[in-house]
């Protein structure tokens, strides 16, 4: 008999450390070199937090790293793509990120195979479209409950 329990997923972090010293070293983090830009977090702007966390979590698989309060009327959750070296994160109460939800577009998530990831997700309860060759690279769109759109992506030379 085959083993079907799901694989623990790491704990979401809820408390901030209180001085840097205590945060615990990341060896799969990538080096910050000088001269390096790396983009690790998009704010999401969507109108319910708690629907957001459930569809990226449960729908697109994505984990969830931290969600806290850290002052009254603030919170932020961060989430990350299976893979991904960047964060998407879903905050209130924080007016520097205040925009209109469900206005992000065009996100996108490279797959090497781009009809397993769509049935993936699929099967999860996504909506995902179906794959269109554009000049061989392939794509197949989708939205979160905001509206916000995001793009899976496989190009055949990148696996």
């Amino acid at each position: 008999m085959t083993d079907t329990r799901p694989t623990p997923a790491r704990p979401t972090q809820t408390e901030i450390p209180a001085d840097v010293a205590d945060v615990p070293v990341d060896p799969a983090a990538p080096p910050v070199r000088p001269g390096m830009f790396l983009l690790e977090l998009v704010p999401v702007p969507v109108t319910d937090i708690d629907r957001a966390k459930a569809f990226y979590a449960d729908r697109l698989g994505f984990q969830v790293d931290v969600d806290v309060r850290p002052a009254d009327g603030v919170r932020v959750v961060q989430l990350t793509p299976p893979g991904s070296a960047c964060s998407i994160t879903l905050t209130e109460g924080i007016e520097s990120l205040d925009m209109p939800a469900g206005t992000l577009r065009g996100l996108h998530l490279v797959v090497s195979d781009i009809e397993k990831a769509r049935a993936e997700l699929i099967g999860r309860g996504a909506d995902v479209e179906p794959v269109e060759d554009l000049g061989g690279v392939y794509y197949a769109r989708f939205a979160d409950p905001d509206g916000n759109t995001w793009t899976l992506q496989h190009m055949p030379w990148r696996v």
